[in-house]
């Protein structure tokens, strides 16, 4: 059974269900993205061995996003520091600015309060990631002032990269 955050009467935010995996892949495949159903059958494992929160959002009774919250990060800056990381907030396209990405915000800070007064995520840095970005900044989010990080490890001054999923920038919030 579900665990629900929160509910009204367009939205419901719960843990993940095993077959919510299928329907993000779905999801995100039809966007033409390379998505990975091991990765989401993986968040539903790692929710059950409680390392990692799953939250999933039903706009309209239908799965529209998702965002997981990593309980001890062992990536970026605060690695094995005991501060929550946000990871792949996501709401999908035909819902967008109908605050489903806010209010999953909302449910996940909360959560991460209960376990530390900081909470970290990363975002990617080209033109993709704008709306995350913008929102992040909104809410409060700063950079931690490590720059830029490239395939997991901090990126040196001047060192080569590609602008694509992996070059990101830490940022995190005090809660």
């Amino acid at each position: 059974m579900s665990e629900v955050y929160f509910s009204n009467s367009n939205l419901l935010i719960r843990s993940m269900e095993v077959d919510d995996a299928k329907i993000i892949y779905d999801t995100y495949l039809s966007y033409g993205w390379h998505p990975s159903l091991e990765t989401y059958d993986n968040y539903y494992k790692e929710q059950e061995e409680n390392k990692r929160k799953v939250f999933i959002a039903e706009y309209e009774g239908k799965v529209s996003g998702l965002c997981t919250l990593v309980l001890n990060s062992t990536e970026g800056p605060w690695a094995g520091m005991g501060y929550p990381e946000i990871v792949d907030l996501t709401v999908f396209f035909h819902v967008h600015n109908k605050g489903i990405g806010n209010k999953l915000l909302d449910v996940v800070e909360r959560e991460a309060a209960k376990v530390a007064d900081i909470v970290y995520l990363a975002v990617g840095v080209h033109s993709g990631y704008g709306a995350a970005q913008r929102i992040y900044v909104k809410r409060g989010y700063i950079p931690d002032g490590s720059g830029v990080w490239y395939q997991g490890k901090q990126l040196e001054q001047y060192a080569p990269c590609c602008n694509d999923d992996d070059l990101l920038l830490f940022m995190s919030k005090k809660i």
